[in-house]
């Protein structure tokens, strides 16, 4: 809205009005804005929520052995970040970007079906929450709604890059002046190739490239849904979550800037995505969002963001990702994510496994994995086996553990930004 207000006034040569065409001043303007809304947001509705008895419930002791100090903590703070996210994104965005609406519709979808959850939980005394088919349903739509939307809209196009070797062998890279339609994704540590969608469907014959399109969609439902839950199981310490998000969100502003700057989208040989500047607005709201956040969630946490926030979070980092046509770096920048995943896939298969044979066999002492660090040997399950019952040998404090987490996630995230240049 203050977009196109100033650029308005900018014809009547009003000072300053011309700095909101600069993407760097409406960003940095954007992160101060959304930090100052969710700690003076996040305040008032911390205590909305505690004077309305509106808060998380004792947890299981052999689960979280810290859980009988969080009883009385509000939860929904998920709301806060949306709110922290939407209102400077409303207010600096240029709201005709067909990739800033969507990522507000993802927002607000995942935000919604987050907010279910919670209630069911609070509301309605049930621990389980939303059932979990509702949920995959929820995050396959909204991954179905932005794969088509990216295949059928006459906005979403990319320049492609082009690698000319001159005589004397040197190399220089151009993006092609038209802007077109493209089904190519970045291959990280691959130079001069992008995989391209339509080729892995060329068995097809004619169809190829409409089925290029669809699996690009299918892509796009696989990625979302899968950083949504694995944002969502990460969430179960205070800090955690959001800590890691931000950092990710950092890389990913990192990568949607360079690829809409055409100058460094050459640099880096990597596509050029006009329009996709806008994204940076939206990501320096949502890294924000999540800093603003830690102030009242950081141990010991003030509020929890429950899976109002952890559902849309992973949701918006797996749309940005394949916005920007970087969907084969998430298992390395949300690595944190993959792996707290997997934790819980390889445990209940093993156990189910077993269980068939009349065995009660676990891998891990519990998950997802960061649970893992700060159980103890007398909460362990006696009629059980563990494969790693001594690892670790002794009980990590949650605050440690997410330190280190988040550590792990600057490592990623570095090594994430370098596969511009290692290639």
């Amino acid at each position: 809205m203050l977009y196109y207000l100033f650029r308005f006034l900018e014809q009547y040569n009003i000072p300053g009005s011309h700095m909101w065409s600069y993407i760097s001043f409406r960003a940095l303007l954007t992160l101060i804005l959304s930090l100052l809304i969710s700690a003076w947001f996040g305040e008032h509705f911390i205590r909305f929520m505690k004077r309305h008895n509106i808060s998380e419930t004792a947890r299981d002791a052999s689960i979280d052995p810290f859980g009988e100090k969080k009883k009385g903590v509000p939860t929904m703070g998920g709301i806060i970040i949306i709110v922290s996210i939407l209102v400077p994104v409303l207010l600096l965005g240029r709201m005709r970007n067909i990739y800033l609406l969507l990522m507000i519709i993802t927002t607000v979808w995942l935000g919604f079906l987050g907010f279910l959850d919670d209630y069911i939980k609070i509301f309605r005394r049930n621990k389980d929450g939303l059932k979990g088919k509702y949920k995959i349903v929820g995050q396959v739509s909204i991954g179905l709604i932005v794969g088509l939307t990216l295949w059928l809209s006459p906005d979403a196009k990319i320049n492609e890059n082009l690698t000319i070797v001159k005589q004397n062998k040197t190399e220089s890279v151009i993006h092609k002046s038209e802007a077109v339609k493209s089904l190519k994704t970045t291959i990280p540590f691959v130079k001069n190739h992008d995989l391209d969608y339509s080729k892995v469907m060329a068995f097809m014959g004619d169809n190829s490239r409409a089925a290029g399109w669809v699996l690009f969609v299918v892509m796009t439902i696989l990625v979302v849904t899968a950083v949504s839950n694995g944002a969502n199981l990460n969430d179960g310490m205070d800090g955690m979550c959001a800590g890691n998000s931000a950092i990710i969100g950092v890389a990913l502003g990192i990568l949607a800037y360079v690829s809409s700057h055409i100058e460094y989208a050459a640099y880096f040989n990597i596509m050029f995505i006009p329009g996709s500047q806008e994204l940076v607005i939206f990501i320096c709201a949502f890294v924000g969002a999540m800093v603003g956040f830690l102030w009242y969630n950081a141990f010991p946490a003030q509020v929890f963001m429950g899976d109002t926030g952890s559902l849309t979070i992973g949701g918006i980092i797996g749309v940005i990702a394949v916005i920007i046509h970087k969907e084969l770096l998430l298992p390395i920048l949300c690595g944190i994510f993959f792996v707290e995943s997997l934790s819980v896939i390889i445990q209940t298969q093993v156990f189910r496994y077993y269980k068939h044979k009349g065995q009660r066999v676990r891998v891990f002492r519990a998950t997802p994995i960061h649970d893992n660090f700060r159980k103890l040997d007398s909460q362990l399950d006696p009629t059980s086996r563990y494969i790693y019952k001594k690892w670790p040998e002794r009980q990590f404090h949650e605050s440690k553990i997410t330190f280190r987490f988040w550590i792990v996630t600057l490592i990623l995230t570095a090594l994430t930004i370098i596969t511009l240049k290692i290639r």
